[in-house]
């Protein structure tokens, strides 16, 4: 599972959609963690108005998959996958285009390893928000996705290229 579940304390939203159940945690001021959890995860509403302003956007971006995030977010990290995930950041924002990049194309443009931008993507937080399921392996593989490459963190991420026409409905 992807993202960071609950701090001590701390209660998790979860918000059903067609692909997982989506574990929301928010500080009451900023969305902290988005995890992926499997279809049949029993839902809880919404606990505070962050997390639902984010259950509100992710039914925008369901029925638009060019909708961008506005919730606010915060990304814990270090410095590193904090550079990797506003390289993500900002590609998500480039004129509304959706596209995808490789592990290697950022790696580049970072001056760093693609095993170490898979390893930041791994670590993102807010999946979904910062959208790491669009980074692909070299020659647009699918590569791994939530730390792994079982079969749930691979559907989810073929769904979420799919339905951002990203992805052919054959791969």
């Amino acid at each position: 599972m992807s993202g960071h579940g609950p701090a001590a304390g701390q209660k998790e939203t979860r918000y059903a959609v067609p692909f997982a159940v989506l574990g929301i945690v928010s500080n009451g001021d900023v969305l902290t963690s988005v995890r992926y959890l499997p279809p049949g995860t029993a839902p809880v509403a919404p606990l505070d108005r962050v997390a639902e302003r984010a259950c509100r956007e992710i039914d925008r971006y369901l029925a638009d998959p060019g909708y961008l995030f506005t919730v606010p977010y915060r990304l814990d990290g270090t410095p590193f996958q904090r550079r990797v995930w506003h390289e993500i950041e900002c590609l998500r924002g480039v004129s509304y285009q959706l596209k995808t990049n490789t592990y290697g194309e950022i790696a580049a443009r970072l001056r760093s390893s693609a095993r170490a931008v898979g390893g930041a993507c791994g670590a993102n937080p807010v999946p979904l928000i910062v959208p790491c399921h669009r980074v692909l392996a070299a020659g647009g593989r699918l590569g791994g996705f939530m730390g792994g490459r079982e079969d749930f963190p691979l559907t989810v991420k073929r769904w979420l290229l799919r339905h951002e026409g990203l992805l052919a409905a054959a791969d």
